[in-house]
């Protein structure tokens, strides 16, 4: 039973990430201008929501929110940046039919993109947990880890219901 939950468990951990990437560059997709306000309306209430789910994980004390929430902000925006804005223009190149005009050279160069985008990703989040490590205990960056994946699963589970509901 425990390999099961474990293999779900990655399974979620691997589709939250391309769950989200779709559903937001659903919105990027479209040109409409109220499109774009929804979209950044929906993305700080998920923030909101994520701030208090984390401040209520985490217990902080004052001295540790003050330290960390500057630096979660600071990478929370840049991983933004990473994950929505440079890679909005790799996903339209993955459009059908841009993948049909597609020359090797062009796709070779366009998954090397892709693969920098992911090291840089990777990157910021060593960074980040290594910022961490200045003003929190290890206990507690591994509830902040734990917290983090547990928020994608019931930000993923509340869209589920909603789907289920229309």
């Amino acid at each position: 039973m425990n390999t099961i939950n474990k293999t779900n468990t990655m399974c979620l951990k691997k589709l939250f990430p391309i769950l989200f990437l779709l559903l937001t560059f659903n919105f990027y997709g479209q040109n409409d201008k109220s499109k774009d306000d929804n979209f950044k309306e929906k993305r700080e209430q998920i923030k909101a929501m994520k701030v208090a789910f984390l401040t209520t994980e985490l217990d902080l004390t004052s001295s540790e929110a003050e330290k960390f929430w500057p630096i979660y902000n600071t990478f929370d925006d840049k991983q933004f940046e990473l994950r929505h804005q440079k890679m909005k223009g790799i996903f339209k190149r993955m459009q059908d039919s841009e993948l049909d005009k597609m020359s090797e050279k062009e796709a070779a160069a366009l998954l090397n993109q892709i693969q920098d985008n992911e090291e840089d990703l990777f990157n910021l989040r060593k960074k980040f947990i290594s910022n961490l490590k200045g003003i929190l205990p290890s206990v507690k960056i591994i509830k902040f880890k734990k917290a983090e994946e547990d928020f994608g699963r019931k930000l993923l589970q509340q869209y589920k219901d909603k789907g289920a509901k229309k």
